[in-house]
């Protein structure tokens, strides 16, 4: 599976974004999928999950009810819809394929990575 990542770009503070990942190759909508990011200086950190069903979903404390994941499976598309955007959201965002074992959070359990696409917020 092929993971590519699309939607960043430069956005004000308060303002939104909805960061899009596609995959190429079959079983899509077997996998998990996940969302995580590394800003400047420092390490990768989760920032949100889907179940393979959609059904469940998984953040990161510090998303606070403004980042919402969601998948279509007929469009293999993954979303992360951003809203009320901080400077401390600057980072770039990889979106993961994950097959099930392990934890959601832990990013070396992922099978499948994206290229990542870089969301900058100025203040």
């Amino acid at each position: 599976v092929q993971l590519q990542a699309s939607g960043g770009g430069l956005v004000q503070a308060g303002g939104s974004l909805r960061l899009s990942c596609t995959a190429h190759g079959r079983k899509f909508g077997m996998y998990a999928m996940g969302w995580f990011r590394r800003a400047p200086g420092k390490e990768r950190e989760f920032v949100a999950a889907i179940n393979w069903s959609g059904g469940s979903t998984y953040y990161a404390d510090f998303v606070e009810g403004r980042f919402a994941i969601s998948r279509d499976d007929a469009k293999n598309t993954v979303y992360l819809q951003m809203n009320s955007l901080t400077p401390e959201d600057t980072a770039v965002y990889y979106c993961a394929g994950h097959s099930g074992r392990g934890s959601y959070e832990i990013d070396r359990t992922y099978d499948y990575w994206g290229q990542g696409t870089l969301v900058t917020v100025s203040s």
